[in-house]
This record gives structure tokens, C-alpha cells and sequence, in this order.
């Protein structure tokens, strides 16, 4: 009896320590207050990974952990260094310049990519060369040379085709017939080959990724400007089947047709997904991933998480934020609401603008910051 004991009480130890490693609990209490500005919940941490990276846009890692970090007005790609793997950048490089709004980058065995707005480029054994003015490789210049919502974000996804958006050239415009790429989500090989839409109706996305579970691409959209402050709604968007519309430029959100094309695009109705979220109006929403690691706590799993840019032409500002979006377990939204924020400290006090976010091994998140230069780091400890 007393072994038997002995075996019931090893084995609820055992469960129990393996509970509390696995299970990660959130913490009750006050939000922490992170750089004397930004607040999270309560338990995380923010801290500088870098700074001196000027309008820090997209990031991607390569595998042997140095980031890369495109910009828009700059015209600059970076390379920043974390040569004492203590999550603190020792040096920011500026490896390439020149370029013509080169937001998007993404990195692939071994070569490192970037976007400019009518034009892609490659530079093989990028660790080993960037320091060396590495040589570029052009992947394609057949992109539209329009400015307007030409910057990029771009992503290799997993069937290793390289997504690449095409914002539409206007505030709000019906370009289709000149040019169907405008509007678009594409996707391409890595050679530039094969050039294909993957969905329309999309006005300007610069952030998607991929969902854990069920592998479909999940994007932000920045709804029109000039209808007023409060419409229409940015938008929270999943591609779910093959030549989808997401409304653009008819229908915006759920239920805003647009004053110019709106009648046009009645006809349509039903052929036009609707978002999954709809999001704040001009908080500009831009990077978006879903938290897949296992430092912040459980509950985490698998939340979409925003960077929202924030707006320039609303009476009032709003966004300046990272957001977050919560899920039942059917997938289906339960709850839009801040996940740091601070950035956005009054009308005239901006400290910051998050474009990217980047989840390491470790399971932390790295946020680009557009405005300050800054990349930060968020923790998390129980």
C-alpha cells in the first residue's frame, strides 16, 4: 500500500510540474510600464533591441540570427548585429541604398530579398556579404511603377512561392482594366517566374502571414481615406479559396459602400468577402502575425497580433498601437482590443509609429518603429 502511495503521489507531482511548465498563467494587477512610455499587460517587458535603424519598416531573421531591416523614405536596407546573442544589437549596418522605397524584405536559403516598388531584387550568401556591398541579382522589374501604395510587404510562404502585394495607385480608384495586377495579392517563384494573382480587392496590404492551423493567408487592409473620421473600418482579412474579392474599391468592411463605385459594385454582393475583424478606421494597420510561441502565456496562442501604423488625416488621432485579436475556439473573433500601447501620448506627443513584428526562437517579439528608429523586444516572465 505505502508503494502504491509512494507511485499516485510521484505521478500528481509529476503532472502538476509538467502543468506549470507548459501552461503559462497571465498575471493579474497593473499593466507594466515599459521605456517610461509604452504599456503592456501585466508581465511583460519592453525593452531597446536597436536603435539608429532610420524608419525601420519590414524585418526578417536569416538563419544565423542577423535581421534585416528594409525602410521606406530612406531607401535603405540594414543589417543589424547582435554579435553577444544578449538581445541587444551591437552594430546597424547600412548594406544597401539607393533603392526606391524598399519596405519589403524576406529572407530564403541563404539569399536575402527586397522589394522596391516596380522592381525585386536578390543578393546571395547575404551573412557572408553584407558587410561588402553584396552584389544584387534582379528577380523581376516588371512590377507597376506607380508610387501610390507601391511600397511593399513580402513573404515567402509555405508552398516557398515569394507573395507579393500591389496596392492601388489612388486613394480610391478602379484601375483593373489598365492593369490587373493593381488591387492584388500575387505571388511569384523565387526566379521571378510564374507571376500569378492570388486574390482581389485589396487596396493596400503591407502585412499577412500564414495561420498555424489551417495554413490560409491572413492579411491587414487600409481602408479609404475621406469619408470622415469614423469610416470606413481597416480591415482583419482571411483567404479561404482560390480568386477571392475582398470588395475594394465597392465595398469597404461589412457594409460601407463607397459614394463613387458603390452602385457599381451592388451587383457583385455576393461575390465579396467580408473581413473576419474589422479594425479601427485609419489606424493603418500594417504588420500581423499570430503568436505561435511558448514565453507569454498560453492564452496567447495563437492571437493575431497588429501594428497599427496610426492615422495622419483624422480629426483625432488613433492606432499608434499594437493590437490584438482574440479567438474561440472555433476561430471565430471574440474580442478587438490594445496590446501595447503609449507610442501615441497626445496629439502632438508621438513617440513612436510600430510597422513589423517578428517572433524569435525564444519566443519574444521584435517591433519595428518607422518614426523613432527604434526595434524593440517584448518579454515576457511569470
Amino acid at each position: 500500500m505505502r508503494i502504491l502511495l509512494f507511485v499516485l503521489a510521484s505521478l500528481l507531482i509529476s503532472c502538476s510540474s509538467k502543468e506549470s511548465k507548459d501552461l503559462i498563467p497571465e498575471k493579474s494587477g497593473p499593466p507594466s510600464i515599459s521605456l517610461g512610455y509604452l504599456e503592456a499587460p501585466a508581465g511583460f517587458e519592453i525593452s531597446i533591441f536597436a536603435e539608429g535603424v532610420t524608419n525601420a519598416r519590414q524585418m526578417t531573421m536569416s538563419d544565423s540570427g542577423i535581421l534585416y531591416v528594409g525602410s521606406r523614405r530612406e531607401g535603405k536596407v540594414y543589417a543589424v548585429v547582435d554579435n553577444n546573442n544578449d538581445f541587444r544589437a551591437d552594430s546597424v549596418y547600412t548594406i544597401i541604398e539607393g533603392l526606391r522605397l524598399p519596405n519589403g524584405v524576406a529572407y530564403k536559403d541563404g539569399s536575402l530579398f527586397v522589394a522596391e516598388v516596380s522592381k525585386i531584387w536578390r543578393f546571395d550568401n547575404i551573412d557572408q556579404n553584407y558587410a561588402d556591398s553584396p552584389e544584387p541579382i534582379l528577380v523581376t522589374d516588371e512590377l507597376p511603377t506607380e508610387g501610390h501604395h507601391g511600397w511593399k510587404y513580402i513573404a515567402f510562404g509555405p508552398d516557398d512561392k515569394l507573395y507579393v502585394p500591389i496596392g492601388a495607385p489612388c486613394n480610391i480608384c478602379n484601375h483593373e482594366e489598365d492593369n490587373p495586377l493593381f488591387a492584388t495579392l500575387t505571388k511569384m517563384n523565387a526566379d521571378g517566374s510564374e507571376h500569378e494573382i492570388v486574390a482581389k480587392g485589396i487596396r493596400n496590404t503591407v502585412g499577412f502571414t500564414w495561420h498555424p492551423e489551417t495554413g490560409n493567408i491572413w492579411f491587414t487592409d487600409n481602408g479609404r481615406d475621406w469619408l470622415g473620421d469614423d469610416i470606413p473600418p481597416c480591415e482583419l482579412n482571411e483567404i479561404t479559396g482560390e480568386d477571392q474579392h475582398f470588395g475594394y474599391p465597392y465595398l469597404h468592411g461589412n457594409d460601407v459602400w463607397d459614394p463613387k463605385f458603390g452602385e457599381d459594385g451592388k451587383p457583385m454582393a455576393d461575390r465579396f468577402k467580408k473581413p473576419v475583424q474589422e479594425l479601427g478606421a485609419h489606424v493603418a494597420p500594417l504588420g500581423v502575425i499570430f503568436y505561435t510561441g511558448n514565453m507569454f502565456p498560453t492564452s496567447y496562442k495563437n492571437r493575431a497580433l497588429i501594428a497599427e501604423h496610426g492615422s495622419w488625416n483624422r480629426s483625432s488621432k488613433v492606432g499608434y498601437q499594437i493590437s490584438q485579436v482574440i479567438f474561440d475556439d472555433e476561430g471565430n473573433p471574440t474580442e478587438y482590443k490594445p496590446f501595447i500601447t503609449g507610442w501615441l501620448a497626445g496629439e502632438e506627443d508621438i513617440k513612436g509609429r510600430p510597422v513589423s513584428i517578428l517572433q524569435l526562437q525564444d519566443g519574444s517579439l521584435l517591433i519595428s518603429d518607422d518614426d523613432s528608429g527604434k526595434i524593440y523586444r517584448v518579454t515576457y516572465s511569470i
